[in-house]
């Protein structure tokens, strides 16, 4: 199943209310609203594009060890993924649909990091929950997310929600900013120009990992 189809069940058995999702429906209002207003923002249009320079960045594994995109980029080209966090059940999903993309890039000659403002604990229980091989970075304040100009604060009502719902970010990430990073997945050749990149202010929309293997196919022919 496409990640996108796999997406799309899910949100259509969420916003019904199906076992095991009990979720009020002026809670999914409240979502949607949040989310169409961070459309009309115009928010996406402001993030980094193909053709920008990629921001350098060094960030902290789930065991504290530092990981560069400079000794990245190094190595070959870079793919970033900016998700929101363990709580995200589209997060999961996305996180899964990279680890079966993974040998693709690999054969690519391509390295995978996500990037999440969640603290170490929450980034070690992505990858047992996922099964992931692949580094999984904590992003505190959502700071390197801003660089590529996917931070946002959250909506009052939303923050109020998520306060009802028991869905303590806070918590979660070690930060009381109620800040988010809009979805986001970048390539990054080895000359630090971003060849690739989608966002998407709509958290229930993810494109398939594979759309990004034209661009890791360019940056292995002009790096050979």
């Amino acid at each position: 199943m496409a990640l996108q189809d796999e997406l799309d069940a899910f949100k259509a058995d969420y916003e019904a209310g199906k076992p095991p999702h009990s979720v009020p429906r002026s809670a999914i209002k409240t979502m949607q609203r949040a989310t169409a207003e961070l459309i009309a923002s115009g928010a996406a249009s402001r993030a980094l594009k193909a053709g920008s320079k990629a921001p350098g960045f060094t960030l902290n594994d789930p065991d504290g060890q530092s990981v560069s995109s400079r000794d990245l980029l190094a190595q070959g080209p870079l793919i970033v993924s900016f998700y929101r966090g363990i709580w995200c059940p589209y997060c999961n999903m996305e996180l899964r649909a990279l680890q079966a993309a993974l040998p693709a890039f690999a054969a690519l000659g391509a390295r995978l990091v996500a990037v999440s403002p969640q603290t170490p604990v929450n980034s070690r229980k992505s990858v047992r929950q996922n099964s992931l091989t692949f580094p999984i970075l904590a992003d505190p304040h959502n700071d390197v997310a801003a660089g590529f100009g996917l931070r946002f604060a959250m909506p009052d009502d939303l923050v109020a929600l998520y306060k009802n719902l028991k869905n303590d970010l806070p918590s979660f990430n070690g930060d009381q900013s109620w800040t988010l990073p809009m979805p986001g997945r970048f390539v990054i050749g080895q000359h630090g120009i971003i060849l690739y990149a989608e966002v998407n202010p709509d958290y229930t929309k993810r494109p398939q990992p594979e759309n990004m293997l034209p661009a890791l196919r360019y940056a292995a022919s002009v790096s050979a």
